[in-house]
């Protein structure tokens, strides 16, 4: 084996620097799946059917086309992060939230079969932020 210093090695080589991908905070993530979904506020979104009666397995594999999930993975910048799907369990993972919280935003018990974007984006700065929640359902601590 040769050894030669780095500043050779591009006239030898094809070398190529890995990009790393953006570190998000929790927080950064939310406000960017916020504000995708603010975007258009009147977009239909489909809900995940009755996410709390699956089982776990069963449960973090939910997928819906068109969902609100659908629409942070669609988004370069979080997959990019590392947003690995728009399943269920994925979203969990990555936006660092409880299974509850993504109850919340995403299930047909709380929404329907669909609700509108920005009523979404609505539910996921209730989680981002715990005392807008309390403020959007009327709970006080």
């Amino acid at each position: 084996m040769e050894h030669r210093p780095l500043s050779e090695l591009s006239s030898v080589a094809d070398l190529k620097i890995p990009v790393q991908a953006p570190v998000l905070s929790k927080r950064e993530r939310l406000d960017r799946w916020v504000e995708l979904l603010e975007r258009e506020p009147d977009r239909i979104l489909r809900t995940l059917d009755e996410i709390e009666w699956k089982p776990r397995a069963q449960r973090r594999a939910l997928r819906a086309d068109g969902s609100a999930l659908t629409v942070a993975y669609s988004d370069p910048v979080l997959r990019t992060a590392g947003l690995l799907s728009d399943r269920f369990g994925d979203a969990v993972d990555f936006f660092q939230i409880s299974e509850h919280d993504a109850h919340i935003v995403l299930c047909s018990c709380h929404g329907g079969e669909a609700m509108r974007a920005d009523e979404a984006a609505r539910r996921v700065r209730g989680i981002r932020s715990p005392s807008l929640w309390a403020l959007y359902f009327g709970w006080f601590r």
